[in-house]
C-alpha cells in the first residue's frame, strides 16, 4: 500500500495519453487508513503470539495458508471502501430499448422513446455525464434513430419528469445539482455513482491477490471514481499473489514441516528436481526471477509506448497471470490506439504469459543455461502442445465463422494474420488463467467458445503462478484412467503408473490426483447449483431469452473464479464484469477464487470442526 501512495500525485503522470492534473485526496487517504489498520493488525497478532515457541507442523501451517491469505484479503479490501471508489453507475440498461432498465439493481416501469433516449445517453457517458449541448445533440439523434421524427419535448423536460418519479428520485444529477461533485463534472447531467460496498471489495481484493482478474468495476479510466493510486494497488495486490504470501512465509519462516507444506500448497503436483535443496533458498530463488522478469518486461512495454504506470501494472498482471488492466478494453486498448506498437505489445505479452505459467524451477534451468531441462520436461511440452493445437483449431474454426474479419475487404493473409495474433492470444491468456482480452471471443463461434471453456479447468504447469487444475495433474489422471482401463479386462497385471518413463514412487498420488479432481467437480456443480437458484432472474433481464443464458453463462462464471481466469461467457464476458450480481453471490465467488488459489485442501479445512480440536 505504501508504494501505491505516490500515485496520487499527477506529477508522476498516470495512464499512456491521459491529462489528469488533480491530486487524489480521497484514494490517498484511503491508503492511509488503510495502512494504518493493517499496522494495528499486525500489532495484534504480534501481541499474541509473541510468546510462542517451537517449530510449525502440517496442521499449523494449513491454519496459517487459509487464516493469512483471509486476513490479507480484508486487509486490501479496505482501500476500496475507504476511499470511497465506485464500481458502477447507479442505472443498468439493456440490449433493447423495450426491456425495463434497472435502477440500483431493481426493475422499474419501461421508459418511453423519449425516456430511453435520453437514459441511454447518461448510461453511455458513465459517471462523468454530459455537458447540456452533448446530451442535447446525442438525445436529439437517438430519438430520430427511434421513431423517424423529431423530439416532441426537449431533453430538459424529460429529465425533469424522470426526477418526478419516485423510482428515479436522487439518481439523476443536473448541472450545479450537486455541490460535491467533481470539477470535470459538476457542469454536466450525470447519473450517480454507486460506492463499492463491502462485498464488491472484498471480491475484487481476492481477485486480485488469487491473481484471478475478475471484476467488478464497470469503468476504470474514470479517476473520480478509481483513482491512480487505488488502481496501482489493485495491480499491486497481482504481484504479491502472484509471488505467493505463502511463498513470502517460507521465506520468512522456513521451518521444517511448515516450510514444506506451505509450498506444497502453492506448488501443487509431483515434486520437480529443484535447484536448492534448503526451502527457503528456493523460495528466495522463485522471488528473485519473479521480480526479475517482472522488471524486464515492465522495460520491455515501456519502450513499446507505454508510459511507466500502464507498463508497471500490466506486467504485474502478466507474470502473476493475473489479468487485471488499466483500461477497459483490457490490453486490446493499446491496439486500438497504435495498431503497430499494440500488437508487439500483445505478442511480448503472450510470451511472458507462457513463461508465467511454467515452472519456475524449469525457468531457473532455462535462466542458467540448462535449455534441456525445460525442453525435456513432460508437463511442459503437453504445456505447449496444448497452447499450439488449440490455436490452430480456434485460428481454422475461426476462419470458416469469420469470427476475426472486422472489414469484409479484409484479404486472406491479413485474415490469416488476425486469427493468428487474437487467436494465440485468448487461448494463452486463458490456458495459463492470466484473463486479460484483446478481442471479444463471447463473439466467436460456439467451437472456439467452448475450447476456451474447457481450457479454463487445465491451467498453467505445477510451480506456476497460473491457476487451473493444472498440466501435471491431467496428464496424470489421463495416466491413471489408462491404467484403471487396462486392469478391468486384466485384473492380474500389475502396471506401475509412470511419468516420463520413470514410476511415480509416490504410492498416494494415484489416491489424490481423482480426490482433487472429485473435490473440483463437486465444487463446480454446487456453486453452479447456487448461482442457477439463488442469483435472480433480473440479473439476466426481464425476458426468457435473457433467462435462458443464466444457465451457461452461471457455469463459465463458476469455472473462471474457481480456477482464477477471470472473465466467462455472455454477462461475465470479455467485454463485461461481475458488477451486477448480488452481494451474496459474490462472496460465493470470492470463496471460490480462494479455494481454488489455495488448491482446495487448506481452505476446506478449516471448514472442519476435527482440525481446530487439540491434538
Amino acid at each position: 500500500m505504501v508504494f501505491s501512495l505516490p500515485w496520487a500525485w499527477p506529477q508522476l503522470g498516470h495512464r499512456t495519453g491521459e491529462n489528469f492534473q488533480q491530486f487524489e485526496t480521497n484514494g490517498f487517504l484511503g491508503l492511509i487508513y488503510s495502512i494504518l489498520l493493517s499496522i494495528i493488525c499486525w500489532a495484534i497478532f504480534w501481541r499474541i503470539g509473541r510468546h510462542a515457541q517451537g517449530d510449525l507442523y502440517r496442521r499449523e501451517a494449513m491454519a496459517v495458508v487459509g487464516l493469512s491469505w483471509l486476513v490479507a484479503t480484508i486487509l486490501g479490501a479496505m482501500p476500496y471502501v475507504l476511499s470511497g471508489s465506485s464500481n458502477k453507475i447507479a442505472v443498468r440498461m439493456f440490449d433493447s430499448y423495450q426491456l425495463p432498465p434497472q435502477v440500483y439493481g431493481h426493475p422499474v416501469s419501461p421508459l418511453n422513446d423519449e425516456q430511453y433516449a435520453l437514459v441511454h445517453s447518461l448510461v453511455s457517458a458513465g459517471a462523468r455525464g454530459l455537458p447540456p449541448a452533448k446530451l442535447a445533440e446525442q438525445y436529439d439523434a437517438k430519438v430520430r434513430l427511434l421513431t423517424k421524427e423529431a423530439p416532441d419535448a426537449d431533453f430538459q423536460a424529460v429529465f425533469d419528469g424522470l426526477t418526478e418519479l419516485p423510482s428515479w428520485r436522487g439518481v439523476l444529477i443536473a448541472p450545479g445539482e450537486d455541490p460535491y461533485s467533481p470539477l470535470d463534472r459538476a457542469d454536466n447531467y450525470r447519473i450517480r455513482a454507486v460506492p463499492m460496498n463491502f462485498a464488491d471489495a472484498i471480491f475484487e481484493s481476492q481477485s486480485g491477490f488469487s491473481t484471478t482478474g475478475a471484476t467488478v468495476i464497470a469503468n476504470l479510466e474514470d479517476p473520480i471514481s478509481l483513482p491512480h493510486c487505488i488502481l496501482f494497488w489493485r495491480s499491486s495486490t497481482h504481484f504479491l499473489g502472484g509471488l505467493g504470501i505463502i511463498v513470502l512465509f517460507v521465506v520468512i519462516l522456513g521451518q521444517g514441516s511448515a516450510g514444506k507444506a506451505l509450498m506444497r500448497n502453492e506448488i501443487p503436483g509431483p515434486s520437480k528436481d529443484g535447484s536448492h535443496s534448503r526451502m527457503q533458498h528456493t523460495a528466495w530463488m522463485f522471488a528473485s526471477l519473479y521480480c526479475g522478469l517482472n522488471i524486464v518486461l515492465t522495460g520491455l512495454l515501456w519502450l513499446l509506448g507505454m508510459n511507466f504506470f500502464d507498463a508497471v501494472c500490466h506486467a504485474f498482471g502478466t507474470l502473476a497471470t493475473g489479468g487485471f488492466s488499466t483500461y477497459n478494453a483490457s490490453l486490446g486498448h493499446f491496439y486500438q490506439v497504435n495498431p503497430v506498437s499494440g500488437a508487439w505489445i500483445e505478442y511480448v505479452v503472450i510470451v511472458f504469459m507462457v513463461l508465467a505459467g511454467s515452472n519456475f524451477t524449469l525457468l531457473y534451468f532455462l535462466m542458467t543455461g540448462h535449455a534441456s531441462r525445460l525442453i525435456g520436461d513432460i508437463e511442459w511440452r503437453y504445456y505447449m502442445g496444448i497452447i499450439i493445437g488449440v490455436t490452430i483449431c480456434v485460428m481454422l474454426f475461426g476462419m470458416v465463422y469469420d469470427d476475426f474479419i472486422v472489414d469484409p475487404n479484409t484479404s486472406a493473409i491479413t485474415e490469416a494474420q488476425l486469427a493468428l495474433r487474437n487467436g494465440l492470444f485468448q487461448v494463452v491468456s486463458v490456458m495459463t488463467t492470466t484473463g486479460y482480452g484483446t478481442h471479444d471471443f463471447d463473439q466467436w463461434n460456439s467451437f472456439g467458445r467452448g475450447v476456451l471453456f474447457l481450457l479454463m479447468f487445465v491451467g498453467g504447469c505445477a510451480g506456476s503462478t497460473g491457476g487451473g487444475l493444472k498440466v501435471i495433474r491431467h496428464i496424470l489422471f489421463h495416466k491413471i484412467l489408462f491404467l484403471q482401463l487396462e486392469k478391468s479386462y486384466h485384473p492380474s497385471v500389475v502396471r506401475p503408473l509412470r511419468l516420463g518413463g520413470k514410476p511415480v514412487d509416490d504410492p498416494d498420488l494415484q489416491t489424490n490426483i481423482l480426490i482433487y479432481f472429485s473435490l473440483i467437480l463437486v465444487l463446480f456443480v454446487f456453486g453452479w447449483l447456487a448461482i442457477v437458484t439463488l442469483e435472480p432472474d433480473a440479473t439476466w433481464g426481464a425476458t426468457d431469452e435473457h433467462i435462458e443464458h443464466k444457465l451457461i453463462d452461471s457455469a463459465t462464471a463458476v469455472a473462471a473464479t474457481l480456477n482464477n481466469v477471470g472473465p466467462g461467457l455472455g454477462i461475465i464476458g470479455a467485454t463485461q464484469n461481475y458488477a451486477n450480481f448480488s452481494w451474496w453471490t459474490k462472496l460465493l465467488f470470492t470463496a471460490l477464487m480462494m479455494i481454488g488459489r489455495l488448491e482446495i485442501f487448506a481452505v476446506l479445512v478449516l471448514l472442519m470442526p476435527r482440525f481446530w480440536r487439540s491434538r
